[in-house]
């Protein structure tokens, strides 16, 4: 069944190694389908990939090959929940470790544009609380990159 609502990212030409991507990375994420364009299009040419239908953790994206016209921003981020260092680690490593760079707070981008939030659930849990320890953890994470779990942490405790 088609979801009523689908993520659709624009790549210039790299679609279907993004979604290939992302589905080794992150688990109940896969390739689900790749579309050839029937007739040629700004970009492309009858014959290529125009369009690889994909999840992320569970997500239903498109990737859409249109060429250079658009470029990724951080307007647009995946914010994945992580539950200890290890995972934290594993994706932030994954991501910028394949040509991706690291941004501020947690944020990186990959090698395609994407921007993408690891967030250790420890640190969503300390903003969710408010107060002193909100904004111990706040300040913390303001000086990180990938986020510390073991900093955030004695953060909120004072």
């Amino acid at each position: 069944m088609t979801p009523k609502n689908t993520i659709c990212l624009w790549f210039d030409k790299d679609a279907q190694a993004a979604a290939s991507f992302y589905a080794e990375i992150f688990p109940d994420s896969k390739v689900t389908a790749v579309h050839k364009a029937p007739g040629d299009f700004p970009g492309g040419k009858a014959g290529q990939i125009l369009t690889v239908e994909f999840t992320v953790l569970g997500i239903p994206c498109i990737g859409i090959n249109g060429g250079d016209a658009f470029k990724q921003s951080e307007a647009f981020s995946f914010q994945i929940a992580t539950d200890n260092q290890e995972e934290t680690d594993r994706y932030w490593n994954a991501i910028v470790g394949n040509g991706g760079e690291e941004s501020a707070c947690g944020w990186c981008k990959d090698r395609w544009g994407l921007s993408w939030q690891i967030t250790p659930r420890t640190l969503t849990e300390a903003m969710a609380a408010g107060g002193a320890q909100a904004k111990r953890a706040f300040e913390a994470m303001m000086q990180m990159k990938k986020i510390d779990v073991a900093a955030i942490e004695a953060a909120r405790r004072g």
